[in-house]
């Protein structure tokens, strides 16, 4: 048991002792800056009194968008797509299953119907 206490203290003593190392101070670093003390101050002073400097983002108004396409065209765009069949369905939606849509699409229907009724008018 004595032999037990007697490692332990030893291998105590060699954890402090690696663990015991500090670092030296070096003391205060000097700073290296390529402005003058007058410049930053000006420089502090236009950046605080500048206008509208802590007002967050979105906070004055939307924000200007470039557009690339007409609202109308987006919307038609989209009216078709929500319109497509089996626009939610995919090969990988069902085991084993293909998806072959066979249907046409609702605008198309409609557009082939007012073709055909101004075909027969005329």
């Amino acid at each position: 048991m004595k032999t037990l206490h007697i490692l332990a203290a030893a291998a105590l003593t060699l954890f402090a002792a690696a663990g015991a190392q500090a670092e030296t101070y070096e003391g205060v670093h000097t700073a290296v800056s390529t402005k003058s003390r007058e410049e930053v101050h000006a420089e502090a002073m236009r950046t605080a009194s500048a206008p509208d400097q802590n007002v967050t983002r979105g906070s004055r108004g939307p924000e200007t968008v470039a557009v690339s396409k007409e609202r109308s065209i987006v919307e038609a765009e989209a009216v078709r797509t929500a319109y497509a069949p089996n626009q939610n369905v995919t090969a990988g939606s069902r085991v084993n299953s293909k998806v072959i849509s066979n249907m046409q699409h609702p605008m198309d229907v409609d557009v082939q119907a007012q073709q055909g009724s101004s075909a027969v008018a005329k």
